[in-house]
C-alpha cells in the first residue's frame, strides 16, 4: 500500500496507551507532533490494571533520595545472572542503565512524582540481588479530576470492570502512572489521543514504515508518520488462536491482560517482515478461580499449602508468582498434574483463602461453594473426598508439612528460604501447621499478566527484520516487544519499567532523527 492520500499526518504515531504513553509524552516534549492511538474505550492497557504499577529502575533519583546505596554494577550482575544469554547483553544493559535517567527526565516535569515501594528481587540468592526492595518505585496517587479532559478515561480497576463497583476518584498504582502521563500530555497541543482506534495495517514504502491504518468509528483512517511508528499495544493474551499457534498455555479468560491485547500489532509487523522471539512466553501466576469461571492473578499466599490432584504439594507456595506458574506449566506438560489444583488451609483465619490479593475481589462465599470451588470439612479425609484427591495422600502431605512447619524449615520446596517468601508475613516463616479444623480447600487455575513474546528490537527499540536489520520507521516496546528479561521475571516492576523505558528510548531516537 502506498501513502498517496493520508487522512492525517504527524511526526510520530504511537499504537497503545499503556507503556506506549511514555513514548507519546517524550515525543511531544521533544517537540514532535504525536497521535496516540488506543484500540479500546479506555486508556492505560494492562498497566492500568496493576495495583502496584511499579517500575524496577535501580539507582534512580527517587531511591537515591531515600538513602538507597545500590549500584548499577550490582544491578547488572543480578540481571545478567537471572536472565543469562537468552536476550542480547546490550539490550539488558540498556534496560538496567536506562531507568534512572528516565526518572530524572520525568521529574523535570511537575506532573510526575514518585515514591519508593520496597519490593525484593525475585531471585534472592542470585549475586547482586537487592533484598530490601530498593529498586522499585511507584507513581504517587492523584485525583481523577486532575486529568482535565482525560478525567474518567483511565482503564480499571478490575473490580469496576468485572464486578461493577464504582470507579474510585483517586487514581493509584498503575492507574496513577497512566493518569500522570495523560495529565502531562494534555499540555502539548501537538499531541492528540484517540480512543477506539484499533490498528489494522502498517503502511510501508520502499521497505520503510510511513504510517498506519486504523479503524475509527466506521471507515479506515490512514495516518502518516514522518518520523516513525511505535508499537506498544500489549501482548496477544486475549487471542485464543494466537495463543494456540505459538503454544502459550492458558486461556484468554484467565489473563489479566487488557481486552484490547489481541496481537494485532504483532500480526501487522510480522506481515511486513518483523522478527519475533519468546512467542510461547508470558508473565505467569497461580490464579484463584471465581464463580464466573475465571482464574485471576493471585499474590501473597500467606498460609495453607497447594496440592495437586494426587493430594501432594508440588511447589513453594510463597515463591514469586511467575516461578510458581512455571512449575505448574512444566508439570502440566509432563502430565504430572491437571487443573484445578487446590489451596488447602485450616480455620485459623476462618474460611476465606489466605491470599492477600486475588486481583478481583472475592464475592460472597456461598457463590464459590455453589460453584464447587470452595469446600469445607471437619476432617482431612472428608475434604479429600470433596475435592477428589486420595485421602491417604492428602493426610500424609499435611502431616509432613506440619512437621516441617514445627521444625521451622522446608527442605522439600524451600518455602521461606528467600526474602521474597517472607515479604507478606513480616519476615516470619510463612508456614503454620494445618491443625485447626474445620479444613478448607479453594480451587486454583493458571493465570497470567499478559504474553511477553513479541518483536525483536535493538537498544533504540527499533524493530528488526528476520535478517537482523532495523526496519526503518518501526519501533516496539512493552509486551509487543520481545521481553528484555527473556524467560525470567527478575523483579516486580520489570514489565512496566521495560515498557516505559523502551517507549521513551524509541521517541528519543525518532526525535534525534
Amino acid at each position: 500500500m502506498t501513502s498517496a492520500h493520508w487522512d492525517d499526518t504527524v511526526d510520530v504515531v504511537v499504537v497503545g496507551s499503556g507503556g506506549g504513553i511514555a513514548g507519546a509524552y517524550t515525543a511531544a516534549r521533544e517537540g514532535l507532533s504525536v497521535a496516540l492511538l488506543e484500540a479500546t474505550e479506555k486508556f492505560g492497557g494492562t498497566t492500568a490494571y496493576l495495583g502496584g504499577g511499579g517500575m524496577w529502575f535501580p539507582a534512580n533519583p527517587v531511591l537515591r533520595r531515600a538513602g538507597a546505596d545500590d549500584t548499577i554494577e550490582d544491578a547488572l550482575t543480578y540481571f545478567h545472572t537471572v536472565v543469562g544469554d537468552r536476550t542480547p547483553r546490550a539490550l539488558q544493559d540498556t534496560f538496567v542503565r536506562g531507568g534512572a535517567p528516565l526518572i530524572a527526565y520525568l521529574e523535570q516535569d511537575e506532573a510526575f512524582t514518585f515514591k519508593v515501594l520496597p519490593w525484593p528481587d525475585y531471585f534472592g540468592s542470585a549475586p547482586g540481588a537487592r533484598l530490601d526492595g530498593m529498586r522499585h518505585i511507584v507513581a504517587r496517587a492523584l485525583p481523577d479530576d486532575a486529568l482535565g479532559p482525560f478525567a474518567g478515561t483511565v482503564r480499571g480497576p478490575l473490580d469496576h470492570e468485572r464486578l461493577g463497583t464504582p470507579a474510585p476518584e483517586l487514581l493509584t498504582g498503575g492507574r496513577a502512572l497512566i493518569g500522570r502521563f495523560l495529565a502531562a500530555l494534555r499540555r502539548f497541543p501537538q499531541a492528540t489521543a484517540h480512543l477506539e482506534s484499533p490498528l489494522t495495517e502498517i503502511v510501508t514504502e520502499d521497505g520503510a514504515v510511513t504510517g498506519v491504518v486504523v479503524q475509527r468509528h466506521g471507515p479506515p483512517v490512514r495516518i502518516g508518520a514522518r518520523r516513525g511508528v511505535l508499537l506498544a499495544a500489549g501482548g496477544f493474551e486475549q487471542n485464543a488462536a494466537m495463543r494456540a499457534a505459538y503454544g502459550v498455555p492458558g486461556r484468554p479468560a484467565d489473563t489479566m491482560g487488557a481486552p484490547g491485547n489481541t496481537g494485532s500489532a504483532h500480526e501487522a509487523a510480522i506481515r511486513i517482515g518483523a522478527a519475533t522471539d519468546l512467542m510461547d512466553q508470558a508473565w505467569w501466576s497461580p490464579g484463584l478461580t471465581h464463580p464466573d469461571g475465571r482464574s485471576t492473578f493471585s499474590l501473597g499466599i500467606t498460609g495453607g499449602i497447594l496440592v495437586d490432584s494426587a493430594g501432594r504439594r508440588f511447589v513453594n507456595e510463597s515463591a514469586p508468582y511467575d516461578r510458581q506458574g512455571r512449575v505448574i506449566i512444566d508439570r502440566m506438560r509432563n502430565g504430572a498434574m491437571t487443573l484445578p489444583f487446590w489451596l488447602v488451609y485450616d480455620d485459623r483465619d476462618r474460611d476465606a483463602p489466605p491470599v492477600l490479593s486475588t486481583s478481583v475481589s472475592l464475592v460472597d462465599a456461598a457463590r464459590y461453594r455453589d460453584a464447587g470451588l470452595w469446600h469445607t470439612a471437619d476432617t482431612l479425609d472428608q475434604l479429600a473426598n470433596a475435592i477428589g484427591v486420595p485421602a491417604a495422600d492428602l493426610s500424609a502431605t499435611v502431616g509432613r508439612f506440619n512437621e516441617l512447619a514445627a521444625a521451622g524449615a522446608d527442605p522439600d520446596f524451600g518455602r521461606g528460604d528467600e526474602t521474597y517468601d517472607r515479604t507478606f508475613t513480616g519476615g516470619a516463616l510463612p508456614m503454620a501447621p494445618l491443625d485447626r479444623p474445620p479444613y478448607h480447600a479453594a480451587a486454583f487455575g493458571l493465570s497470567d499478566l499478559g504474553t511477553k513474546g513479541g518483536l525483536v528490537t535493538d537498544t533504540h527499540a527499533r524493530v528488526l527484520d528476520t535478517g537482523g536489520r532495523p526496519i526503518p520507521g518501526l519501533y516496539a516496546a512493552g509486551n509487543t516487544m520481545a521481553a528484555v528479561s527473556g524467560t525470567t521475571y527478575p523483579g516486580g516492576g520489570n514489565p512496566i519499567g521495560a515498557s516505559m523505558l523502551f517507549s521513551h528510548l524509541a521517541a528519543l531516537h525518532m526525535a534525534a532523527g
